[in-house]
């Protein structure tokens, strides 16, 4: 019988690359997006196309790029309801710094980020220093944000945006819709952030308890201002480049992202309780999500029918976030 202090002394075995790959919050939507798209290569002829999948990742760009905000705000346990109408409006108010005060087009992007940054800001004021539920506040917040842009368009779009904007939505670079790149690159910088920076440590911890994560010294009130803050300035700039790809700022644009952002964290495995999930996950996620929707249209599905699927699928993307948790 071997000893034990022998048994003790062995280093513990590894998990194999299967049990490490299950147990990673991303594997059930990248496995997800794989079968989706492998189903649909063999329904569609039209799915695997030059035409339709620069379409699909565009499309992706700017519901992932407010997802990632999102997935940032639930990572601290918290929830942002606002984002669809701040992008709506962050939009809008781009769309006037160009067309009513003649700003350059290259300075409208970052300008127009900033002016999402100040409405997350807002947001943070009320969560992080009143200690308001973040679910009420940016509930009420987005009803003003969407009352704000009504007020300042009338309901009517903003348009033209002129041929040296129009580019930053329709252009291509290397070959991918220059939205795309924003999207993988903000990725790219997040997924950094929260793998190899001390403030990306700071927000798994605020997620995890927030009174551990303020007794060990973290400032929680910063970070959920500056997570708030990306949240309203992601939103910014999925809404400002989508107006560019239109060629105009409608009053209608972020409707049905928040809830698209939210499925694409979850299902690529954010926990709504805080402090679980990655960029990657919702990067697939912002993917799937954007495949299904893009299979109902190829496959001749009653668009009263993609609202439905869609709301199963956020339901049982609930469910596998309950069940993983437990």
């Amino acid at each position: 019988m071997a000893d034990p202090m022998t048994l003790a002394a062995r280093p513990a075995l590894r998990a194999s690359p299967f049990t490490r790959f299950r147990r990673w919050e991303a594997s059930g939507a990248l496995l997800a997006l794989l079968a989706l798209c492998a189903l649909l290569a063999v329904a569609s002829p039209y799915f695997f196309t030059a035409a339709n999948l620069p379409i699909v990742l565009r499309n992706a760009s700017f519901v992932g790029l407010v997802a990632l905000g999102q997935t940032l705000v639930l990572l601290i346990g918290g929830i942002d309801l606002s984002v669809g109408a701040a992008a709506g409006l962050s939009a809008i108010v781009g769309a006037l710094m160009l067309t009513k005060f003649g700003i350059h087009p290259y300075a409208v992007i970052p300008l127009t980020m900033g002016f999402g940054l100040l409405l997350g800001f807002a947001n943070a004021l009320f969560v992080a220093k009143l200690r308001l539920n973040p679910f009420i506040v940016t509930l009420a917040s987005g009803e003003i944000f969407a009352g704000l842009n009504l007020v300042i368009t009338q309901g009517y779009p903003v348009r033209p945006l002129g041929p040296q904007f129009k580019v930053f939505g329709q252009s291509d670079l290397f070959g991918l819709p220059f939205p795309v790149i924003a999207f993988f690159a903000s990725a790219a910088i997040l997924w950094w952030v929260l793998t190899r920076t001390r403030f990306g440590r700071n927000i798994y911890a605020v997620g995890g308890n927030r009174d551990a994560a303020a007794l060990v010294g973290i400032r929680v009130w910063r970070v959920e201002f500056i997570v708030f803050g990306l949240a309203g300035m992601f939103a910014a700039l999925a809404g400002i480049l989508y107006a560019s790809r239109m060629d105009a700022a409608q009053p209608s644009v972020g409707e049905g992202w928040m809830l698209s952002a939210i499925t694409a964290a979850i299902i690529g495995g954010t926990s709504l309780r805080g402090g679980e999930g990655t960029i990657v996950g919702t990067v697939f996620g912002a993917l799937l999500l954007t495949v299904l929707q893009n299979g109902t249209v190829l496959l001749n599905v009653s668009g009263y029918w993609q609202r439905v699927i869609i709301g199963a699928v956020v339901l049982v993307a609930v469910l596998v976030d309950l069940v993983r948790r437990r």
